[in-house]
């Protein structure tokens, strides 16, 4: 209960903003805010990191250097305990024992105290985000950091609002019985976790998509397994070892959360899954793998974020300048390897109304490759937005994008200032006709854009939602002047079960969702089947266990 105490005026404060929804933030997103001394100690805590064994205190069979490597170019050396699954479940198993039978506000204050700790470290862990996904520092401390925390607060707040629906301990229920005596129950009802959680992390943001699943999975009383992808796994490594530390600290078995480390020649995340102690599996990456999981793990909850192709309708605008200087940065913000980045832009034909003038399609086109080499031309700028690119396959898919129409913009290499090593391109616009379907009705992952000539907004609305409702999709951008135009997408978008936003036009970009505001993900397309967060995606984490004891 002390540490619950201690971060309660935090967990008090999250509740009423995911009921409210308006703007709270728990931790600072500005470096700034951190002192003047947090900055050199994080980068220092970083390179001790590097060239070592990363120590747990957990079961082990040895260690393995995995498969993580640093698209910056950097040497990061870093091996993990390895760990046979049998003794993963064994040992979380083991420990869900007590922390099961923890009460609410126990579970909770640990994770609040968790969460707590991972703040004082978000400087290195913005250094091992950056090294490890490719993206630039300030991304990389701001969603490998305070954004990630406050997703991962938002689902500690919406278990805790879901766990403490019912009355706490014991109630008296009388039930009358007309002239004979009324009849009376003793009743309390008691959280029970669901099972061994696993966790199976992403390779561009393991915190941001990892956070909400892993302490959703925690604060019900669930043990938690981590398996990092095996290119990304620092960032939740340092995790686990805050969270190690922090249950200890408080009196639980620290194999409450688990790392499991695996390698691309020898995954072990179908063995692990299938193990019928897990309960849980949250799943970020591509739609292969998690297609297998929501059709064969049949035993669990599967909660999955996978791919998706995310569509900006331009029908018309008062202004293009705005139009450009908003697109430019969402599209190409790192490298598009966003899961909310647009990839397919629809313009009509005929073009679109600007302030009571025709503006042709190609003006609409050229304009956006326009401002997208102007904002890229410097490479240290072009270098602090790409960041660097993490698959290896992305540069195929360029070429194979720009082979499939009219290139409006070509991709360039950047040689990024700092880091000589790192593959940074500028992405490809090109530009497609409706009918070539087989182009744009799939996700190309990386720095892609398709600028589509349709024959209308009828036509743009109609592909995007086959798009959304056949590959999936996370995001949509509408512009326009047209109150019936953006009725009909309301409607569109409630169909397609994809989030959408209307002319943007400022510093807030369609690839940004706020946490207790926000939902990410809907769950109704094939982008997904869970929302980070809403009161489903907790509430099956745990079971009612109903105690009746005649009075």
């Amino acid at each position: 209960m002390e540490l619950f105490e201690k971060h309660e005026d935090t967990l008090r404060r999250a509740v009423a903003a995911i009921s409210n929804r308006e703007y709270w933030s728990a931790y600072p997103e500005s470096p700034r805010a951190y002192g003047d001394e947090a900055p050199a100690a994080g980068e220092e805590a970083f390179q001790a990191r590097l060239g070592r064994p990363f120590v747990l205190d957990q079961p082990a069979t040895g260690t393995s250097g995995a498969g993580e490597s640093s698209p910056y170019g950097v040497d990061l050396g870093v091996t993990y305990p390895v760990a046979t699954v049998g003794q993963l479940i064994d040992a979380a198993t083991a420990a869900m024992q007590t922390w099961g039978k923890a009460s609410v506000e126990e579970r909770v204050g640990v994770c609040l105290e968790i969460l707590d700790r991972l703040k004082e470290d978000s400087f290195e862990m913005a250094h091992a985000v950056m090294q490890t996904t490719g993206q630039a520092f300030l991304m990389a401390f701001q969603a490998g950091g305070p954004h990630a925390l406050d997703r991962a607060l938002e689902a500690v707040a919406y278990a805790y609002q879901e766990m403490t629906r019912l009355p706490a301990g014991e109630m008296r229920w009388e039930k009358p019985q007309g002239k004979r005596d009324p009849l009376l129950i003793d009743k309390q009802w008691r959280i029970r976790p669901r099972g061994v959680a696993v966790t199976i992390g992403v390779s561009t943001f393991p915190t941001w998509n990892g956070y909400p699943g892993i302490f959703a999975s925690l604060a019900t009383g669930n043990p938690v397994i981590v398996k990092p992808h095996p290119g990304t796994i620092l960032p939740l490594a340092i995790f686990v070892e805050t969270a190690r530390a922090v249950l200890e600290e408080a009196g639980f078995d620290p194999n409450t959360v688990l790392l499991a480390v695996d390698t691309p020649d020898d995954p072990i995340a179908k063995e692990l899954v299938m193990d019928p102690a897990v309960g849980m599996v949250d799943y970020t990456g591509g739609s292969g793998f998690g297609d297998w999981l929501e059709q064969n793990v049949t035993h669990a909850l599967i909660f999955t974020e996978k791919a998706g192709v995310n569509s900006v309708i331009i029908d018309s605008a008062p202004d293009l300048k705005g139009v450009f200087r908003n697109l430019s940065v969402s599209l190409t913000m790192y490298s598009g390897q966003m899961c909310t980045t647009p990839q397919n832009v629809f313009v009509p034909a005929s073009g679109i109304d600007v302030d009571g003038e025709q503006v042709s399609f190609s003006e609409v086109a050229s304009g956006l490759a326009g401002a997208i080499e102007g904002l890229l031309a410097d490479d240290q700028r072009a270098g602090d937005i790409l960041g660097s690119i993490k698959s290896s396959d992305i540069a195929g898919r360029i070429g194979d994008a720009a082979a499939s129409g009219d290139v409006l913009l070509a991709s360039r290499e950047v040689t990024h200032p700092t880091f000589p090593d790192a593959e940074v391109r500028t992405p490809v616009v090109v530009k497609v006709e409706a009918d070539d379907r087989a182009s744009y009705m799939r996700e190309m992952f990386g720095p892609i854009i398709y600028v589509i000539a349709t024959a209308d907004t009828e036509e743009s609305l109609d592909l995007a939602k086959e798009s959304a409702l056949e590959s999936g999709a996370i995001t949509w951008l509408v512009y326009t002047t047209n109150e019936e135009v953006m009725g009909e997408a309301i409607g569109a978008a409630l169909d397609a079960g994809v989030s959408v936003a209307f002319n943007l036009a400022g510093g807030l970009y369609v690839n940004q969702s706020a946490a207790f505001s926000d939902f990410h993900v809907t769950g109704a397309n094939p982008a997904g089947n869970a929302s980070l967060t809403d009161p489903a995606f907790v509430a099956g984490r745990f079971r009612v266990i109903g105690v009746r004891v005649s009075a």
